[in-house]
């Protein structure tokens, strides 16, 4: 479904993010994690893009599988990265033929371990990939006669790369006023600085759906990786001492980032978010506690899957 369609059916939407196994054992993981997710009922689960688009082919492969097999609505990221104009309309008349609604266009992670020259990119910032993606849609290659809906990246905290936020919400503008029809944020732990970035976006005269992505502490030693995958996310000094408290204590820890996570989903709601994401590490756990905890209905007897 478009995530036009989606947005404005469903308010707010709630939604989960994966990421390709690479391993069988991985992989088996994964899918209990859907099969555990699926009678939730999401309206939608993004998959997400390796570094310099290594997991092209697995994320298309996991896409193409969880349309086939469950009631699942799944959304492909797609990256900047190492990537020329002819491979990405490749990708783009794969996902179109597969019937995929929407694309999440990303800047993407550098790849690691090997040498890398950004300026041989036919995409060197995400705008450039949103542009080509509408041009794509113009092209009347997909089913839909929109083409896809495009969503990018925000950045409660500030991007990493622009620290001037200024200048930065220029940027953004020019992304949105582009062809983006939504925005999924970059994971946060305090909710003034969404509140204060939906606000700047309003400012801005930006106003298509902002989705609220949350990531749920599970661990000290997690922290350290979510730091690394919002490039340098800020921990407030309330999570911090909750932490730390019970740090000799990998349970505590788990149950104090889950509710925390709990009461960030119910502040956001009572702030009237559009939707919330949440990044699941391909674990079920805590997601499943939290939107328990929240009270929405969900649907066990959905369909069993073939994943």
């Amino acid at each position: 479904m478009h995530i036009t369609d989606i947005m404005r059916e469903n308010s707010p939407t709630f939604s989960f993010e994966f990421f390709p196994p690479k391993t069988p054992e991985a992989a088996e993981m994964l899918y209990q994690t859907i099969r555990d997710l699926e009678s939730y009922m999401p309206h939608f689960v993004s998959v997400t893009y390796g570094a310099g688009g290594s997991t092209r082919d697995l994320t298309h492969d996991l896409v193409e599988r969880i349309q086939r097999t469950t009631k699942l609505d799944p959304i492909p990221h797609l990256t900047c990265v190492c990537h020329n104009e002819r491979e990405v309309e490749g990708i783009l008349l794969r996902y179109a033929k597969s019937a995929i609604g929407n694309i999440l266009a990303l800047g993407g992670d550098r790849p690691a371990g090997i040498a890398y020259d950004k300026s041989r990119d036919s995409f060197q910032h995400a705008i450039d990939l949103v542009k080509f993606i509408r041009r794509f849609n113009e092209s009347g290659a997909h089913r839909d006669r929109r083409g896809f809906g495009i969503g990018v990246a925000g950045f409660p905290e500030g991007h990493p790369a622009t620290p001037n936020r200024l200048v930065e919400m220029d940027y953004f503008k020019a992304k949105v006023d582009a062809g983006a029809n939504y925005i999924v944020t970059q994971l946060f732990f305090d909710n003034r600085d969404f509140i204060d970035f939906r606000e700047r976006c309003t400012l801005n005269d930006i106003h298509v759906p902002i989705i609220a992505g949350i990531m749920p502490i599970t661990s000290i030693s997690g922290c350290k990786r979510i730091a690394e995958l919002a490039g340098g996310a800020r921990f407030p000094a309330k999570l911090m001492r909750a932490l730390q408290s019970c740090q000799n204590d990998p349970e505590m820890v788990r149950r104090v980032g889950v509710q925390y996570a709990l009461e960030q989903c119910h502040d956001l709601l009572d702030n009237d978010v559009a939707g919330i994401h949440f990044y699941t590490l391909n674990r079920s756990d805590a997601t499943r506690v939290i939107f328990d905890s929240l009270g929405f209905p969900h649907h066990r007897n959905a369909r069993a899957l073939s994943v």
